[in-house]
């Protein structure tokens, strides 16, 4: 795979100039770079999903190439399919069989030797691809994946309009390894997954055989699974390739950073001399106004010569307030009940209540119901008994992952415009979520997924709210990005509930005690609780 001088605006907003990076064969890549800087958008190039402006992708068209990404549409065309048989139908073996038996009962009725050497050439094909998805072992294949991934058989034989949003990541993850491609794009793939399903898929990936690109704001993951990093300069418009994952390139960038501030500081001093001499000669003899003139060309010289030094990016911490403080108990759950049908029941008598001022990490294994909860706190769900009680001073903003409370049709700016603000105030206020200079005259529809992440927690916290639910705030957020919004967050002084795999976020917030379901139990925070909890629930509930 070789890209050469991509370019690619939308409008006015370049995204890439002039673009060039090589991969070789079973090369695995971990693509980094700020929200916004294109990631997403180098994947849907690659995948044919839009067109660049120019440049060359030298790309086989016959290669296999699977792509995971980073929010899942509901675009199955049979909803009332099991999992089990989406899953199946990863690899198109069922059609390829139905295939090869109509090509034979068709040279059965030929005679001509031409018509049957052409549907000779099309049963060898088929064959082959029988072949290349392992027709024999291909369901074997699956349940490996299916165990590994820890899909039950619950799951499996739910209806694909049953599940859950971290439910339909984990199958469209599971489908796409069956499919065996021989190209892997994945955008944020760990997002959904708990430790357990995480290890596998490191250990998965680490023994594939064949090229994968990996947008990935998990650290650690890049580190396990990569071998090359591929840096995409938001600011430049250009990407850059480095050997080595991300614990490697950071020093190689480092490394690389240090090297050019020396020879920048060198460039500076240079220059102060030359323009001294050229004050020092401009208006002298003839020999002097020489030496100006010379000095003068040198200077030019250095200054088209002279390295740029990436901005920083420094924010101003906004301190989020609350209009009210809420009682002491701001909400209890009494005796909840909770399935989406009757024979599968999330969780049974749940009771717990929140203490003013707590940060509470919500903990379980995927497709528990932790954004449920969230969701029936909300009432946008009712439960099938009990209640949850809410206070009449108890003020709640939720994050949710699908971020419903931004107005895509508006642009940043005018998603802020019922708060009463002056513009100015709204800029200083985006600021501190990384936003600067036009960025707010963006319509959201145009905004990369970290980018609404960013917009949807600054009106979160512009709320006054007291008591915020955040369901996954991190998952499609750089790790700068992680760090600066735990800084914001942790100063709250309100309650938080909060749906989190992001155990180093966690930390960094200041989250004090963790509920843990189906069970209802609330205990002090411990990293190590969480990890194996998530490695084996049953063990502490």
């Amino acid at each position: 795979m070789k890209i050469d001088n991509l370019c690619m605006s939308f409008g006015t907003q370049v995204i890439f100039d002039n673009a060039s990076f090589q991969v070789n064969n079973n090369d695995k890549v971990g693509i980094i770079g700020v929200n916004g800087a294109g990631k997403s958008t180098l994947l849907n190039i690659l995948l044919g999903n839009l067109t660049p402006d120019s440049g060359t992708i030298k790309l086989d068209t016959k290669i296999k190439i699977g792509y995971l990404p980073q929010v899942i549409m509901d675009d199955v065309e049979d909803k009332e399919e099991t999992v089990f048989d989406y899953l199946l139908d990863g690899r198109p073996i069922k059609n390829l069989k139905k295939e090869l038996e109509d090509l034979y009962q068709t040279i059965a009725t030929i005679d001509n030797d031409y018509e049957l050497k052409k549907y000779y050439k099309k049963i060898n094909r088929v064959s082959e691809m029988l072949e290349y998805y392992d027709e024999y072992n291909a369901e074997s294949i699956l349940l490996k994946i299916i165990s590994g991934m820890n899909i039950n058989d619950e799951l499996l034989d739910l209806k694909l309009k049953d599940i859950s949003g971290g439910q339909k990541s984990k199958i469209a993850f599971a489908r796409l390894l069956y499919s065996n491609p021989e190209i892997l794009l994945l955008d944020e793939p760990t997002n959904h997954l708990d430790l357990d399903t995480k290890d596998y898929i490191i250990d998965y990936l680490k023994k594939y055989h064949g090229i994968i690109l990996v947008i990935s704001h998990d650290t650690e993951f890049l580190n396990e699974v990569t071998n090359k990093t591929l840096y995409v300069d938001k600011i430049k418009h250009d990407t850059t390739i480095y050997n080595g994952n991300y614990e490697k390139y950071q020093k190689i960038k480092q490394e690389r950073d240090l090297a050019k501030k020396r020879l920048y500081d060198r460039q500076i001093k240079e220059e102060e001399k030359l323009k001294n001499i050229i004050v020092k000669y401009i208006g002298g003899n003839e020999k002097k106004a020489n030496i100006a003139k010379d000095r003068i060309k040198k200077l030019e010289r250095l200054q088209k010569e002279k390295v740029t030094l990436e901005k920083s990016n420094n924010y101003t911490r906004f301190n989020i307030q609350i209009n009210r403080p809420s009682y002491s108990i701001p909400l209890k759950c009494n005796n909840l009940t909770f399935g989406y049908d009757e024979d599968n029941l999330l969780y049974q008598n749940l009771n717990f209540d929140l203490s003013r001022g707590e940060k509470l990490l919500v903990v379980g294994e995927n497709g528990i119901g932790k954004t449920t909860l969230l969701r029936l706190i909300m009432d946008y769900l009712k439960p099938i008994e009990g209640n949850i009680e809410i206070t009449d001073k108890t003020d709640i903003s939720y994050y949710a992952q699908e971020h419903e409370i931004l107005d895509t049709n508006k642009t940043i700016l005018d998603n802020f415009k019922n708060f009463g603000l002056a513009d100015y105030e709204i800029r200083r206020i985006l600021g501190s979520f990384l936003f600067s200079g036009d960025d707010i005259y963006k319509n959201i529809s145009v905004l990369s997924p970290g980018e609404r992440s960013r917009v949807a927690l600054a009106k979160i916290s512009l709320s006054g709210a007291n008591t915020l639910l955040l369901d996954e705030p991190t998952n499609h957020l750089d790790p700068m990005t992680q760090a600066i919004i735990a800084d914001t967050f942790k100063t709250y002084e309100g309650t938080m509930l909060i749906v989190s795999h992001n155990l180093d976020f966690v930390d960094n917030l200041g989250i004090n005690r963790m509920l843990l379901l189906p069970s209802g139990r609330i205990t002090y925070y411990d990293r190590d609780i969480v990890m194996h909890y998530e490695l084996d629930a049953e063990d502490i509930l």
